[in-house]
């Protein structure tokens, strides 16, 4: 079974508090880490910033209470019509990846889903005049690595082939498994090689 992961960079509307912030603090970031919603349709976020917002937040019609947790840590609770996640999605049935993150009035989305659902959202933001960029998309599968990979891979960190320092040399791993060492070596390159091409965007969006 297959699904595609899309990352979407989306303008949010005015009057929308996230957007409404960024673009009052430009050089600001936001990393919004949850976000879930309350009754009569209001909802909560907790984010952090790369600089202080508190000001910005407190005077926006759209927060009707925050809370500092520390330095630029803020738990947020938005009144309904604030700004939550755009009415395409929610038409779709689409929920974001957490965290995102939001720069100058764009949010960076992260989400999963058919084919089908990619064009429907696409065409519903066209179709509402809401400026979006498609970054990237790529077919997905629900199993990342074969079951012999899986089983290398366990066995590799089991022994401690990726502690700092090695645990175990390639030489001694591939007498383990009973296979010649190049074939380990080439076996690893592929599991190695899947996993960072299939996490590799949200290692950007955790590594600003």
């Amino acid at each position: 079974m297959s699904s595609h992961q899309v990352r979407l960079e989306v303008r949010l509307p005015e009057g929308h508090w996230s957007g409404d912030v960024t673009r009052a603090n430009p050089s600001a970031i936001l990393r919004i880490e949850k976000h879930m919603p309350l009754s009569r349709g209001r909802g909560t976020a907790r984010i952090s910033s790369s600089e202080d917002i508190s000001k910005s937040i407190g005077q926006h019609p759209g927060i009707e209470d925050f809370n500092i947790i520390q330095n630029n840590n803020y738990d947020v609770t938005i009144v309904a019509g604030g700004g939550g996640f755009l009415k395409p999605l929610i038409d779709v049935g689409i929920i974001p990846h957490t965290p995102f993150e939001v720069r100058d009035g764009w949010v960076d989305w992260t989400i999963e889903c058919s084919q089908n659902d990619i064009k429907e959202l696409i065409n519903s933001f066209k179709q509402q005049s809401i400026p979006h960029r498609l970054v990237s998309t790529r077919s997905v599968t629900t199993r990342l690595l074969t079951p012999r990979q899986r089983q290398v891979f366990d066995i590799a960190i089991r022994e401690g082939f990726y502690d700092i320092p090695r645990r175990i040399s390639l030489t001694e791993l591939a007498n383990l498994l009973g296979v010649a060492k190049s074939t380990l070596s080439v076996q690893l390159q592929r599991v190695e090689s899947t996993i960072v091409h299939t996490f590799s965007e949200d290692i950007r969006r955790r590594s600003p």
